[in-house]
């Protein structure tokens, strides 16, 4: 298929961004909120509702994470959030925004928003709500996909009541779907606490050397773990965090925090709601008071997510970062927690030595609009499963 030379799509009125319905919400109903809307007092209170009737968690699509990021890229990049009301009460929310290009094609598609700092994609969708939202939303872009050949779906957990649900919507549908793409990354799930879970994932050679370590960098100086909640003296550990990441090969490479202006303040405005919000764990090591590794979690019953860490590069002989993340593994004890999300990449060297089970996502490439463009998308489907085919046989 000649991507550069397919048909353009005709042009439809872009929806207008509206308010949150006045008095009771519309049934079923697929409405697009600015940010303005998203602040409004009374859509706050739905919002909360919503994480906290959520069939999955997502932290990244909360509010506190949520509208600094909107705040510092969503107009740039003309982000929407669609709202899913029913029943006069707000029972879905997904980011969107439409891309003029896919894999550096002319391709114009709509996809899940997410930001370089946000690792999950899966929408807050009510409480058996899940079916009824996928409806909507497909249903919504059907009718305004205006120049978007597809819709994208990033990083979505699979084996989950939103996944499931999106399934059983496509089948019931008869709806094309592609998967674009499947990872799999480092999870922290078991009935066992702390101490069985380290004898299980790790041989006692590798313990022994763990605690040769650790025995060796407290030589170093007075070496104390912390642990910690709330708001008090997040603004001094949000400063070392950044100092501490920016030392080390992000800072040389110019991908840490620190390195920008808006992702340093990003990140400290995260950390600040989360802790209002009652949704950050803190953990240092450190070494006559100075950090040599910090971590920051978002606590969102029923899961953790590693949303932030970094270690002293000075001290990598000891392996900082994965002394403290034995003192992580409390995670497997804390009430309310069946999970927790390391949020890093596929097959990362340190965090795969210690935490075993895995978290499965998806990013779909699903059919949108009539029946034309459906053939469109069918046709780019084909060719990307030949040019898949073509790259798997030359190897």
């Amino acid at each position: 298929m000649d991507l550069a030379n397919a048909p353009k799509l005709a042009d439809q009125p872009a929806p207008e961004a509206v308010r949150p319905p006045a008095g009771a919400a519309p049934r079923g109903r697929v409405v697009l909120l600015d940010r303005a809307a998203l602040r409004d007092r009374a859509f706050r209170t739905e919002w909360d509702r919503l994480v906290a009737e959520a069939s999955e968690p997502n932290p990244f699509f909360e509010p506190w994470f949520l509208l600094p990021g909107l705040d510092r890229w969503g107009a740039a990049e003309r982000v929407t959030v669609k709202a899913y009301f029913a029943g006069g009460r707000l029972c879905g929310l997904y980011p969107v925004v439409r891309w003029p290009r896919y894999y550096g094609y002319p391709v114009t598609h709509a996809t899940g928003w997410l930001h370089p700092n946000a690792f999950t994609g899966t929408p807050l969708v009510a409480r058996g709500h899940e079916v009824a939202f996928w409806r909507a939303i497909l249903a919504h872009f059907d009718r305004s996909a205006r120049r978007a050949l597809f819709l994208h779906l990033p990083m979505l957990t699979e084996a989950g009541p939103v996944g499931d649900a999106l399934e059983t919507v496509l089948a019931e549908q008869g709806r094309a779907r592609t998967v674009a793409k499947r990872e799999s990354r480092a999870m922290l799930a078991s009935p066992l606490g702390p101490e069985a879970y380290l004898e299980a994932s790790m041989s006692a050679k590798k313990r022994k050397e763990l605690r040769r370590q650790h025995k060796r960098l407290a030589e170093e100086g007075a070496l104390a773990f912390e642990r910690c909640e709330g708001a008090e003296g997040l603004a001094g550990w949000t400063r070392e965090f950044l100092v501490l990441e920016a030392a080390g090969w992000k800072g040389a490479a110019g991908s840490a925090l620190a390195s920008h202006e808006h992702t340093r303040t990003f990140f400290a405005e995260v950390l600040r709601g989360a802790a209002e919000s009652g949704r950050l764990e803190r953990l240092a090591l450190r070494l006559d008071g100075r950090p040599v590794a910090m971590l920051a979690n978002l606590i969102a019953p029923p899961g953790a997510f590693s949303f932030k860490t970094a270690f002293d590069e000075r001290f990598a002989r000891h392996s900082p970062g994965l002394l403290l993340q034995l003192e992580n593994l409390a995670l497997l004890d804390r009430p309310g927690i069946a999970f927790a999300d390391s949020c890093a990449a596929e097959g990362h060297s340190m965090i795969e030595r210690l935490w075993r089970e895995k978290r499965s996502l998806a990013s779909h490439n699903i059919a949108i609009g009539g029946a034309a463009r459906r053939g469109l998308f069918a046709a780019l489907t084909a060719w990307e499963n030949r040019r898949g085919e073509n790259r798997r046989n030359a190897r």
